[in-house]
């Protein structure tokens, strides 16, 4: 290569480390791309990754699992991203910049080398030509002075001394235009070899050090464009297993055991309404026996008053307040007849008149609430607000989950207390058989402490079992007493009152057989048990109480009822007159005093 390219190559080399420097630049916000979309995937992640604050918060649909599974190797995934930068940046990137800066180092020692060379050379070129010009000029001076004395020797009025002068000038000219002379050809020989040597030498050697570093250049990028793809080639195995660990949270949706879950969540319990009861609104007739038919006896002086059934069918519905009570009297013993089939079983006959007026009452009435307990529980726990302490503001079959929770927490606890209390006995047996480790009296207050709270832990485990115990035999007796179609049972159905409470006035109709008493209503039949419930104690009325709700009793300011039933947290106390009649009194109203180990044996007031 000639000299004169020496400027390129200076431009050359340039250009190279511009597109090292380009290439770094380009990896550099590749790495920031990767830095930022790990860093979204995680704020992604964060933002639908939920907020535990308690245990029944969990997740426990296999879908929602399945999710959070996903979240989570999507966040191994942005971690994987952030290796990928950190690798480039490592790898790529920090190494371009370390190598660009050596070029560059590098890149200035050569073409310093150069432009010393061509230094070298041009000074040489100087001396050479100014011994020639020197040369050159005593030359023509002693080309001078050798006309001068040719002259002066030819003309014969010159003196000798003025030739013999001339002559002298010549020897001087000639002896310093050989000594020039030789001064130029020695310049002109060094020139000559420096030249030589600059042009095959020096300047291939240069040359050859910029091709070197050109070429280690390239070859520099070549390793970075592989370490550029190696960075996230090697994290292709764990992203792999990250996207199977989203198939496979996928393929663990299970839709029949997430059902499962909502069924055993929302199950309540509560057994399903029973058939609404037929109520008879006929009105003084005479049913002549029949053979599974419904006959309508033609008899004067039993037909239905037309006034007073209109306005029943028109005083169904009322949009605001009570439904108004309609009057009627009492059904007679022979507004009811029974047929008797092969079987030897009785059961009624009505007259089909008041049917539709029957069908229209059951339109409009209510579904029939299973437990007055429940409803009466469930309304004052939305009054109250925060749950009662057995649960009992929920349904029968969340309230037994949640004791049974409660239970093994106490259990769990009463655990960790017993190993502390053996630790404890262990330590103290070693401090009595070596006084020197310690003072067993020291540990006697936290052996204390450690039973009394283990004492507190079995009082709760024995109140809480209590309370399931309670639950769980209600929830048989319910499923054991199912209610029947029994069409014998026509008591009218409580009507449900705007206040959310359901009602049971005397002047509310009641029709049934003959046999039944007056006062047997909804709430005696749901509530009540084959033999009433033992006494416990007795309590006094402090105030008044109206009792207008259905399961209530009222009472008069200081008079005295028997207690069968303790106050379960939700404020109300079942007690009995001493004519029978029970229900629930508000334990503010009242003072109450209990039987000691009472089991039902109480002394009558």
């Amino acid at each position: 290569m000639c000299a004169d390219q020496f400027d390129n190559l200076d431009k050359h080399t340039q250009w190279g480390i511009d597109f090292l420097e380009r290439y770094a630049k380009f990896v550099k916000e590749r790495i920031e791309i990767e830095q930022n979309y790990a860093k979204q995937l995680r704020n992604l992640v964060k933002k639908y990754c939920p907020k535990r604050s308690s245990k029944d918060e969990e997740p426990r649909f296999t879908s929602c699992l399945a999710f959070f599974n996903i979240l989570n190797e999507l966040n191994d995934y942005a971690g994987q991203r952030e290796v990928v930068a950190e690798e480039m940046g490592h790898r790529v990137y920090g190494e371009l910049m370390r190598y660009s800066h050596d070029l560059k180092t590098e890149r200035k020692m050569h073409l310093q080398e150069g432009r010393k060379a061509q230094q070298y050379l041009d000074m040489c070129w100087k001396q050479m030509d100014n011994s020639k010009k020197k040369f050159e000029r005593e030359c023509r001076e002693a080309e001078k002075a050798q006309q001068s004395y040719e002259r002066l020797d030819n003309d014969t009025n010159a003196t000798k001394a003025d030739v013999e002068k001339a002559k002298q000038q010549l020897n001087l000219r000639t002896h310093m235009a050989d000594e020039n002379k030789n001064e130029y050809a020695a310049q002109l020989q060094n020139f000559n070899g420096e030249q030589h040597k600059h042009y095959y030498i020096v300047i291939p050697q240069i040359y050859k050090h910029l091709q070197e570093m050109d070429e280690r250049r390239t070859i520099k990028l070549s390793e970075c464009y592989k370490g550029f793809a190696d960075s996230e080639r090697k994290v292709i195995p764990i992203i792999s297993k990250c996207l199977e660990g989203m198939i496979l949270a996928a393929k663990s949706v299970d839709e029949c055991r997430d059902s499962q879950i909502v069924i055993d969540s929302f199950k309540s319990g509560f057994e399903p309404p029973g058939d609404f009861p037929f109520e008879d609104y006929s009105q003084h007739i005479y049913r002549t026996v029949s053979d599974g038919t419904i006959s309508t006896p033609k008899q004067e002086g039993m037909k239905i008053d037309s006034k007073t059934t209109v306005g029943k069918a028109k005083g169904k519905l009322w949009l605001f307040g009570k439904k108004p009570k309609p009057q009627s009297p009492p059904l007679t013993p022979t507004s009811l007849y029974t047929s008797t089939t092969p079987n030897g079983s009785q059961y009624p006959i009505f007259s089909i008149e008041p049917v539709h007026y029957c069908m229209s009452d059951i339109k409009t009435g209510k579904p029939r609430i299973p437990s007055f307990r429940s409803l009466k529980r469930g309304y004052l726990s939305l009054l109250q607000g925060p749950a009662l302490e057995d649960f009992s503001h929920l349904p029968p079959e969340q309230r037994r989950k949640k004791l049974q929770q409660r239970i093994d927490e106490l259990n769990r606890e009463l655990q960790k207390e017993t190993d502390q209390k053996d630790a404890l006995i262990k330590m103290k047996d070693v401090y009595e058989k070596n006084p020197q480790m310690g003072d067993p009296g020291s540990l006697q207050p936290k052996l204390a402490e450690t039973m009394s709270n283990m004492d507190r832990l079995r009082m709760e485990i024995h109140k809480n079992e209590a309370w399931l115990s309670e639950v769980e035999g209600k929830v048989a007796a319910r499923g054991d007493r199912r209610h029947s179609s029994d069409i014998n049972h026509l008591v009218t159905q409580g009507r449900e009152s705007p206040e959310g409470s359901y009602t049971d006035e005397a002047n509310q109709e009641i029709r049934g057989p003959p046999q039944q008493h007056a006062h047997h209503n909804e709430f005696d039949d749901e509530f009540e048990d084959d033999d009433p419930l033992p006494a416990i104690g007795h309590c006094k009325a402090i105030y008044p109480f109206d009792g207008h709700n259905e399961g209530t009793l009222a009472m008069k300011e200081g008079e005295v009822l028997y207690v069968i039933e303790e106050d379960k947290g939700d404020g109300w106390t079942r007690a009995r007159r001493q004519n029978g009649e029970e229900g629930y009194v508000p334990t503010s109203y009242i003072d109450v005093t209990l039987e000691k180990n009472s089991k039902g044996a109480v002394t009558y007031i």
